[in-house]
């Protein structure tokens, strides 16, 4: 909704992350099928219908279909017809296998030359090069959307906002384009400059931008004092790269250090990335219970669980919002369903498929949706979210005014109705019967 925009343009979330979207994915690195065959039955040794026929072999056994697009007799009759054709070399191969994918309606599955699967497969090492936006491509507009700008980079300094539509990059309509295709034009050398265009609530802004490195720390925390001079950790955890985890296991123990007494963490705009960190991080808030669970098209798979590895078992409140996605949601169902945590703030993005990245012989490599994310109840993520226990929104004026420096203290709404919720459940913790005191509350 529109009074979420500014915010979640506030807000810091991760790295123009490519091969997902959104975030979520597990890795599965594989390399070129053997034994290919054309459509005559004769063996494939033609290179460009070579990986052809191996994109194709990746969709036919392992894609999960989210839209309804996909049959089995359309993709068999599709291969025959790709493979009865002569490709004067890589390009036109690439180009008939951007097509063939292109008709899964799936945004999430896609093709990958060399350069960008060399981009893709380092884009969530915590460190990048641009300017420090995340896109995503809108499955029913086909436009391409910020999903969030990265706190202190280029974008963000420039006043980049959450769910601004790109329509144009130094001048080229965006139209048509791939998230890959954006990128390449987006992405440049470090002091280079970008001009993106940007529609916004029906106006065109022609935003310049100079790219620069961006080093991507996931984690920041802090200690406060609520009124009732409760000890309160605040951890904001703005993506789940590869430092996720150890970053936010370092701000537990070191809260925990300061006394910390119940902890409110904050996920808003926070737009998803490893599988791995995502449950990693609930086992260091969960003791037991389940926290993910896939479903291939096979069914059920991949149960995942808590180790009894917590690190605290303290009250704990997690701040969500629209921006919220993939792993986002994963964590926070996990949370919310174990009973581990209370949600506040709004409702999340709903970005529920996992992804498999693919190698191929030549170099380049593709994302195929393998399966979803179902919460410990069941309940699929994809399009439907993650509903907060209490609603909380801030005000168009508050969201007008709103700085980077007021995350997580009493200038921040959202988390002030966190950390009131979180109040209370500390002094339910205390009201335990103790004999000799007159705990009447507590006893009855």
């Amino acid at each position: 909704m529109p009074s979420a925009n500014r915010l979640r343009g506030v807000l810091r979330s991760g790295p123009l992350l490519l091969m997902l979207g959104l975030g979520g994915m597990a890795v599965s690195m594989a390399g070129p099928s053997l034994g290919l065959t054309g459509a005559s039955g004769g063996a494939i040794s033609d290179s460009p219908k070579e990986v052809i026929d191996q994109v194709w072999q990746i969709v036919y056994r392992d894609y999960l279909d989210s839209t309804g697009a996909y049959s089995d007799a359309r993709w068999r009759q599709l291969r025959r017809d790709l493979l009865t054709k002569s490709y004067a070399g890589e390009e036109e191969s690439y180009e008939a296998i951007k097509g063939m994918l292109a008709s899964l309606d799936d945004p999430y599955t896609r093709f990958l030359d060399p350069k960008e699967f060399k981009e893709m497969r380092i884009d969530t090492s915590g460190e990048l090069m641009g300017v420090g936006i995340q896109l995503s491509l809108d499955k029913d507009t086909k436009e391409l959307i910020v999903v969030s700008p990265i706190e202190g980079t280029p974008a963000s300094r420039a006043g980049v906002q959450s769910q601004d539509v790109i329509v144009s990059i130094d001048g080229a309509p965006t139209k048509g384009m791939t998230t890959a295709d954006a990128v390449k034009l987006i992405r440049g050398p470090e002091g280079t400059s970008v001009v993106l265009g940007l529609r916004r609530k029906g106006e065109i802004l022609n935003v310049p931008l100079t790219r620069a490195r961006i080093e991507i720390n996931a984690v920041k925390s802090a200690l406060n004092t609520a009124a009732n001079g409760s000890r309160i950790g605040y951890i904001r955890l703005k993506q789940f790269n590869a430092n996720a985890s150890r970053e936010m296991r370092a701000a537990i123990q070191d809260l925990e250090g300061q006394g910390a007494q119940g902890y409110v963490l904050d996920l808003r705009s926070n737009p998803g990335g490893l599988l791995e960190a995502s449950i990693d991080i609930a086992r260091q808030w969960l003791n037991k219970g389940t926290i993910v669970s896939t479903r291939t098209r096979e069914g059920i798979r991949d149960i995942r669980r808590a180790t009894g590895s917590a690190i605290t078992d303290k009250p704990m409140v997690v701040l969500i919002d629209q921006g919220s996605a993939s792993a986002s949601e994963i964590l926070s169902g996990a949370l919310q369903e174990n009973e581990r945590a209370q949600l506040v703030g709004q409702k999340t993005f709903g970005k529920g498929l996992v992804q498999a990245v693919r190698g191929l012989s030549d170099g380049s490599g593709m994302t195929v949706t393998i399966a979803k994310y179902l919460t410990p109840n069941g309940t699929d993520i994809h399009k439907n979210g993650i509903q907060p226990d209490i609603s909380a929104e801030m005000s168009e004026k508050e969201i007008r005014n709103f700085k980077i420096e007021d995350l997580g203290t009493s200038r921040d709404s959202q988390y002030r109705v966190a950390e009131t919720t979180l109040t209370k459940a500390l002094k339910e913790v205390n009201q335990v019967y103790q004999p000799g005191n007159a705990n009447l509350q507590a006893v009855f």
